[in-house]
């Protein structure tokens, strides 16, 4: 079969375990992203939607072209419980990829979430239905259905690259791609910060927690001290 790049659908040829996925969304945001060296992000455009709440899912990847919406209708229509939809439009914010229709047909096929490099109408039902829902934009200038596009490919928002089947999460901080290959690994490193940041949670309530760390480290970088 004939397979034209820039204008295809693929399959899924992994997701990652629900196990694992259950597990990362019981974690902040920002402690897996301290467990990955700080050096992933989708960019701080990106903002909630949504009223409160985080997510956690299978990613279900989309490119789109900007302003039009036919591969975002055909990934939505492919989408199983579980996944989240990552849409790569550009980051343009001249017509909206979905609104009220598509997110009330999302949220029936057990979509747990959308992260849209792009923008969003209907803004009030997002927030009404509460779908955790990333996105760059909001108008009222609805999509065009023409095509090209690509469903089940690697995309990149702002340098992180999101692969079919990756975890995807989300809170109030942001979102984040979590790869197959690594999930485990970080899982893990992610666990024990967030178990560090217990007990110095709990220190601080005590009043014993240690700040000798910070004198320190103004010591090692040089700065004078003045008011030893």
């Amino acid at each position: 079969m004939n397979m034209t790049t820039g204008f295809r659908i693929l399959k899924r040829d992994r997701v990652a375990a629900p196990e694992i996925v259950a597990e990362f969304a019981k974690l902040p945001v920002a402690n897996v992203s301290d467990s990955m060296s700080r050096m992933t992000a989708a960019g701080s455009r990106l903002r909630p939607m949504h009223t409160s709440g985080g997510m956690a899912g299978v990613a279900l990847t989309v490119k789109a072209r900007p302003g039009d919406n036919l591969m975002l209708h055909a990934a939505i229509d492919r989408a199983v419980p579980g996944d989240v939809i990552v849409v790569d439009a550009g980051g343009a914010l001249d017509n909206a990829l979905m609104g009220e229709l598509m997110l009330a047909y999302a949220i029936k096929k057990g979509v747990v979430g959308f992260v849209i490099d792009g923008a969003i109408r209907d803004l009030d039902n997002f927030r009404e239905t509460n779908l955790p829902t990333w996105a760059a934009g909001v108008t009222h200038r609805g999509p065009y259905k023409d095509g090209p596009g690509e469903v089940n490919v690697p995309i990149a928002i702002d340098g992180m690259v999101i692969h079919p089947g990756d975890i995807v999460i989300g809170d109030s901080d942001g979102v984040l791609c979590v790869p197959i290959d690594e999930a485990e690994t970080i899982l893990k490193a992610t666990q024990d910060k967030s178990a560090k940041e217990i007990k110095q949670m709990a220190d601080i309530e005590a009043g014993t927690n240690d700040r000798t760390w910070v004198d320190r480290a103004l010591k090692e970088r040089g700065c004078a001290l003045l008011d030893d």
